[in-house]
């Protein structure tokens, strides 16, 4: 009789996290991260990768720690990989660069088969391919070489035990490609030159390629060792070395993003923010996710309910934010209907992006102002004529009063019903503050009079003299004017405002000061 066992058999994924933008990894690994039970990372794999993973699933480090030292050696590794997966998890081993690359991944996969454990390898954009590419640099060019060789220069070539054969590598492959090369850099170049390459020969070194934090230099492999001191440059970074290197003047794109290598702080919470992070980081600036906002729902839906029993009634609905529309939703899903329960109503927005969210759920907005703000509905709709008019607003339980009030200055009876609620996030503070004391910070940028309230309330200052300490180096681009006034209200800076106020305008205004005032 056959018994079948309670406990499914687990399994472990060999994942190549990329080079180190988090852009990077696999649609292959990124879905097995959204179903991981534990993920065992390394130093190497982006801590934003971490994201995709549920909350319930335990986080492993077995990178580095301080002082170079590694948190797990490999033989602890290989058992915790083996354990997790005999406890029947979902174990996803999160390896910087491809896995079986100079990534020791083979020997991790023969412990697992030893051992009798189940296993998937995925492959990833290893840091040689990265680092060439995105200091623009063609490992490969049909007018240069049609060869390249991926060596490791962890070892000291030097030593009687060296498996690489520098007399045939030197002139062998027309770009060489080193990895973990930096503290033998000058024995590296020694032996190709000794072994007939020419000490002319162009070299790059590329440190954390492919992230913000990317720093490439150039030289030939007589002069790279000195230009490599001169520069500061550490590990992690690879080492290029050919005619190709040549390319780099035409070619390089990534270093010369128009906000590359800044810093800038999102407030929006995570949920918002993914357009502004997009946007920013496609013109090159290492996004700072600090949300102010957490938002809730609003403790009583009465007011709302109310007015959704006799909606007929009303003559205009309005939103002026996405929250309000996708709170707004929820709550109308929750309580069975759908948008046919809408068909009275006209429909008001504050903005494009605000009608743009409303045609997700198959409505077209009546009304969007020409000014994008409370005061530019509100005129918008008082010249459609609101005596006697029933409006119904939707919204945050904290908000401005300016839409209401000229509505019904105007002769409109406005039923404000809230739907949500902002709520101060915790944590992180600590963190931010020593961000602004280290001054690492280039930019912060607001999109609401709340989140200035609450990003500075993490800031806490004891006084307005540390207040303008920690900011005024500080750059502050905000949305439109009315955050414009609160930022102004606690006695700082604006530095950038566009003329629209959507997210998409307000980065191309960061974008022209940079280019243009920027310092």
């Amino acid at each position: 009789m056959n018994h079948r066992k309670s406990q499914l058999p687990g399994k472990v994924y060999l994942v190549g996290a990329g080079p180190g933008a988090p852009n990077l990894i696999t649609l292959r690994g990124k879905h097995l991260l959204e179903r991981a039970e534990v993920v065992v990372y390394d130093y190497l794999a982006n801590p934003k990768l971490l994201r995709h993973v549920p909350e319930t699933a335990q986080l492993v480090y077995a990178g580095k720690k301080g002082g170079g030292l590694h948190a797990f050696t490999q033989a602890q590794i290989n058992t915790l990989l083996i354990d997790f997966a005999r406890q029947g998890k979902r174990v996803v081993r999160l390896k910087g660069g491809d896995p079986f690359i100079f990534g020791r991944g083979a020997e991790e996969i023969e412990e697992l088969v030893a051992a009798g454990i189940d296993f998937e390898v995925v492959p990833g954009v290893t840091s040689a391919t990265a680092a060439a590419t995105y200091a623009g640099i063609p490992i490969t060019h049909r007018e240069y070489t049609a060869s390249v060789a991926f060596i490791t220069g962890h070892e000291a070539p030097g030593k009687k035990e060296s498996n690489i054969a520098w007399d045939k590598l030197a002139t062998g492959a027309g770009t060489i490609v080193v990895y973990m090369g930096i503290k033998n850099l000058p024995i590296i170049t020694r032996k190709l030159i000794d072994n007939g390459r020419s000490p002319d020969t162009p070299v790059a070194v590329v440190r954390w390629a492919s992230t913000p934090e990317q720093h490439s230099v150039e030289g030939t492999l007589a002069t790279i060792t000195e230009v490599v001191n001169q520069a500061g440059i550490t590990p992690p970074a690879l080492i290029i070395v050919g005619d190709v290197v040549r390319l780099r003047s035409t070619i390089d794109w990534f270093e010369k993003r128009p906000l590359f290598g800044r810093h800038m702080v999102v407030t929006r919470t995570r949920e918002q923010a993914s357009e502004l992070v997009a946007l920013l980081e496609e013109n090159g600036a290492d996004c700072l996710e600090y949300p102010t906002l957490h938002m809730e729902p609003a403790r009583d839906y009465t007011l709302l309910d109310d007015a959704l029993t006799r909606i007929t009634e009303y003559d205009w609905l309005l939103f002026t934010s996405i929250n309000a529309i996708t709170w707004f939703f929820d709550h109308l899903w929750k309580k069975d209907m759908d948008v046919r329960s809408l068909g009275g109503p006209k429909i008001a927005v504050v903005g494009r992006a605000t009608a743009k969210k409303l045609r997700n759920y198959g409505l077209k907005a009546d009304l969007i102002p020409e000014k994008f703000t409370g005061e530019g509905l509100a005129a918008a709709l008082i010249a459609t004529g609101m005596e006697g008019k029933k409006v119904l607003l939707p919204r945050a339980e904290k908000a401005r009063e300016i839409l209401p009030e000229m509505l019904a200055e105007a002769g409109a009876e406005v039923r404000v019903a809230p739907v949500y609620r902002n709520v101060p996030p915790q944590g992180r503070k600590d963190e931010l503050r020593q961000r602004l004391e280290e001054q690492s910070i280039d930019l912060v940028t607001f999109t609401s009079s709340s989140t200035v309230d609450n990003f500075l309330t993490m800031v806490d200052a004891d006084s307005e003299e540390e207040l303008h300490r920690l900011m005024d180096p500080v750059k502050i681009a905000v949305i439109g004017p009315i955050t414009a006034e609160t930022v102004a209200r606690h006695g700082l800076k604006v530095d950038i405002q566009p003329q629209e106020y959507t997210i998409a305008d307000m980065v191309n205004a960061i974008v022209t000061y940079y280019r243009k005032d920027g310092d």
